[in-house]
């Protein structure tokens, strides 16, 4: 049992956006979802919560209407282990949404995620300071991290 689940408050669209996760991350299931009745605040029917998984993490969402909305403050780090999977999860997660600095987006329901190739990490812990510095200015001038110009920026090229 996973002890900490985060908790997903959608104004109205949260089915939606279960969906929209589940059609870009393949190993997603919808574990079970509620759903208003007559007399709630939302018409019958609508998804009132729902879990669903995400790789194995266990989310929980709630369509609770528009009383509070996601921060950058909040985000989800999806390691990605190659270019080629930075390209499809920043296309995917920016359909609709909002490309921002480092790395950084917000989808088109407003949540941050982090698409972040595990080369980022070791260049930036590289020993040599310099070549650690020069990655970190490459990417501070990124939005989509490209790691051939962070490899390019850290040899000094």
């Amino acid at each position: 049992m996973q002890k900490i689940v985060p908790f997903l408050w959608f104004n109205n669209n949260g089915e939606e956006a279960i969906n929209f996760y589940s059609g870009i991350f393949k190993e997603a299931v919808t574990v079970s979802i509620n759903r208003y009745g007559a007399g709630g605040p939302m018409p019958a029917g609508t998804m009132m919560s729902a879990t669903f998984t995400l790789f194995g993490q266990e989310f929980y969402a709630l369509n609770g209407g528009p009383h509070f909305q996601f921060s950058p403050a909040v985000s989800f780090f999806v390691k990605c282990a190659d270019q080629s999977e930075v390209d499809y999860y920043w296309e995917c997660l920016t359909n609709g949404g909002v490309a921002q600095p480092c790395g950084w987006l917000k989808d088109k329901y407003g949540l941050s995620w982090q698409v972040i190739p595990t080369r980022l990490g070791e260049l930036l812990s590289d020993p040599d300071a310099g070549r650690a510095q020069r990655t970190m200015a490459a990417m501070m001038r990124m939005q989509k991290i490209d790691i051939s110009a962070l490899e390019a920026a850290a040899d000094g090229q």
